[in-house]
């Protein structure tokens, strides 16, 4: 093994042990990669970021599985390759099923929200921020520019006088430690 070898296995070892600091560079470290290869296979920068966030995060929360055999990039490129893959299975099924003759035309017909409809997305609103509100200020504020004030990761990284990094890894945290609330209060 190289020392940039050695380096990097490093950092998935002290990621593994729960290192903030290291699950960042190993984000600094592969996310253009990871971009760069969903950037040609999708050729829609939303998609190659969606994907790439959601690679790390499942990468991040699988890393116990990771074997040091591999290389560390190509598990992430397999991970994110498997990602685009449902994503292109999802998006063909939803096109097959809108395609279902009188089924999508019902579906266009009923497409208004009823009353109970919009309760109850009211109530489900109110609970979720509930449950924003428990986390970190920091995490707040950066769940409220991504979802609610629909901001760009660059958008994000502006406001906050942040690099996008840091923004894309606080994010990743503050999805994470939102659903851990949630699934604690189901």
């Amino acid at each position: 093994m190289d020392k940039i070898e050695n380096t990097i296995q490093e950092t998935i070892a002290k990621a593994k042990a729960g290192s903030q600091i290291a699950f960042s560079n190993l984000l600094d470290t592969f996310w253009n990669d990871v971009y760069g290869f969903q950037l040609k296979r999708t050729e829609n920068e939303n998609d190659a970021e969606d994907i790439t966030v959601q690679t790390f995060s499942k990468a991040f929360d699988k890393l116990s599985t990771y074997n040091s055999a591999y290389e560390f990039k190509t598990w992430l490129i397999t991970i994110s390759k498997n990602i685009h893959i449902d994503l292109v299975r999802k998006r063909k099924r939803s096109v097959l099923d809108s395609w279902g003759g009188n089924e999508a035309v019902k579906k266009v017909l009923d497409d208004a929200p009823t009353a109970e409809d919009r309760l109850i997305t009211e109530q489900n609103l109110a609970t979720l921020l509930q449950h924003i509100k428990q986390l970190k200020p920091h995490y707040q504020e950066v769940i409220n520019l991504r979802f609610f004030n629909e901001l760009s990761y660059a958008a994000i990284a502006t406001e906050l006088n942040e690099p996008i990094n840091n923004v894309k890894v606080k994010l990743l945290r503050a999805k994470k430690l939102l659903a851990e609330v949630i699934n604690k209060k189901a």
